[in-house]
């Protein structure tokens, strides 16, 4: 499986970004001290991760706080190792989640948004055998408020998220509303 990771580190001149092996990552805190080595001071640091089109993920490293996940499509990921190192932290700090219900797993979903979700994994679940039912939610997960301060809203995070989207093309979208589109493309 092919992975795209990029490191953006927000300096005093905007965006740092750089493109990132992710071969010694086997867990949520090697990945989180990854971020924190490209860090100038306390500043933010995010790590986008793509793999073949199927998902993407957004880490957020704000110093020494707890990271911040979203994860386009948990099922999709959760078959990947990288992707299975994110959606697994992300279940496992919420506890016994009902997963048909999906309440409380993507943060900054207003009531039409989560019945969207829902609606969408109970049409995955008509078409074909649900992955990881009971342990894998299908669709987004996560904290989808970790780039408003950036200008992404959640709703425009879930749309990027959405049934049809690219993830490659979410990145650089998300890349463009940071100001940093270009630089992006030049790591790719």
């Amino acid at each position: 499986m092919a992975y795209f990771a990029a490191v953006l580190a927000r300096t005093g001149a905007g965006w740092d970004v750089s493109e990132t092996e992710l071969d010694d990552v086997e867990t949520l805190a090697d990945l989180t001290d990854l971020a924190r080595e490209a860090a100038e001071d306390e500043d933010t640091v995010l790590v986008f991760i793509e793999q073949e089109d199927a998902w993407f993920a957004v880490l957020r490293i704000d110093g020494e706080d707890d990271p911040r996940i979203f994860v386009s499509d948990a099922a999709a990921a959760a078959r990947s190792s990288y992707g299975a190192v994110l959606t697994d932290e992300l279940i496992e700090q919420d506890g016994e989640a009902d997963f048909d219900d999906l309440d409380g797993l993507v943060a900054g979903l207003d009531d039409e948004d989560e019945d969207a979700v829902a609606e969408a994994a109970d049409d995955e679940d008509d078409e074909e055998p649900a992955v990881g039912r009971g342990a894998n939610p299908i669709g987004p997960i996560g904290d989808a408020e970790l780039l408003t301060e950036f200008g992404m809203t959640a709703a425009d995070l879930l749309e990027l998220a959405g049934e049809g989207a690219v993830p490659g093309d979410a990145l650089g979208e998300i890349a463009e509303a940071l100001g940093c589109g270009e630089v992006l493309e030049a790591v790719r």
